[in-house]
């Protein structure tokens, strides 16, 4: 399973030349099977370059997953080169409401918004609702389950023989009245992360900026390591950065992420920050993360 990252910012793309080394584009990761099965994981204005990259492969069908409809998670359909070639043949995935996906999503998919009507696009496009429970994409199981995070919001889980990812770019693990430890194994996020090779959590906050975003729908650095530690990946990325953190601040929050890792007796190259053409191949539990993992 290789894990490709072509968008890690939260809320809203921060071009600039105080975000390059991170990126500036919002939430979009490729996950590629061994049989060459291409998923996507959300639609964020990075999914714009990984289309220009799929359409000079001449990709067939591509699986987009959505975890939820917030802009910054859609936000790059639109303008995602495949929806324009009649040969390609995309699946949309999208978490359970009593409005259909393509409704919904055409709020924004259409004019005036968009030139083009989300119907009018060439390609042969579908839409699915995430079901309960397990189901399959090609040689991978897909596990869906609700997270915290305003709306009606979903988690992934994609597991290909022993290596698994789980993906959860927005979550908010606790209120200031809760406890991480004491409740989050009855979130069902906690079995969706358990044991996974690589958790992909949402970092929006520091500890010291998390009480003013209460309720906000993301979660702080203390309660990111706290989840880990007790669901026990074997790696941890951090992702979807705040609009607010450049590059020099997000370096400061690896380096204190993997001082606390260190401390509890675990590897801190376990702990990775999210970045723009990050690349992983994911191997059998067990096994080492690449050291490339890292900016």
């Amino acid at each position: 399973m290789e894990i490709s990252v072509w968008g890690a910012r939260g809320s809203v793309p921060t071009p600039g030349p105080t975000t390059n080394g991170y990126g500036g584009n919002t939430s979009c990761v490729q996950v590629t099977l061994s049989d060459g099965t291409l998923l996507v994981l959300d639609a964020g204005s990075g999914i714009r370059a990984l289309g220009l990259r799929l359409a000079a492969a001449e990709a067939s069908r591509i699986d987009i997953l959505l975890t939820h409809l917030h802009l910054d998670h859609i936000q790059g359909l639109m303008f995602f080169a495949p929806l324009f070639a009649q040969e390609s043949e995309i699946v949309l995935w999208g978490p359970p409401a009593t409005e259909a996906l393509p409704e919904r999503l055409s709020r924004y998919l259409s004019p005036p918004l968009t030139p083009l009507h989300l119907r009018e696009l060439p390609s042969r496009l579908s839409f699915r609702t995430c079901p309960e429970g397990v189901w399959e994409i090609g040689p991978a199981r897909i596990e869906a389950a609700p997270v915290v995070h305003p709306g009606i919001t979903l988690g992934y889980r994609i597991t290909e023989g022993d290596t698994s990812l789980c993906y959860i770019p927005d979550q908010e693990l606790a209120l200031e009245s809760r406890s991480v430890a004491r409740d989050v194994r009855s979130l069902p996020a906690y079995d969706l992360a358990r044991g996974a090779s690589l958790l992909v959590h949402d970092c929006q906050y520091t500890d010291v900026e998390y009480p003013a975003h209460v309720g906000w729908g993301h979660s702080r650095l203390s309660d990111v390591l706290a989840f880990a530690r007790l669901t026990e990946p074997e790696g941890l990325m951090l992702f979807h950065h705040d609009p607010l953190h450049d590059d020099e601040h997000l370096d400061r929050l690896l380096d204190h992420a993997r001082e606390r890792w260190d401390a509890t007796g675990r590897s801190p190259h376990d702990v990775l920050m999210a970045a723009e053409l990050q690349q992983l191949e994911l191997g059998h539990v067990g096994e080492e993360l690449p050291a490339a993992a890292s900016r």
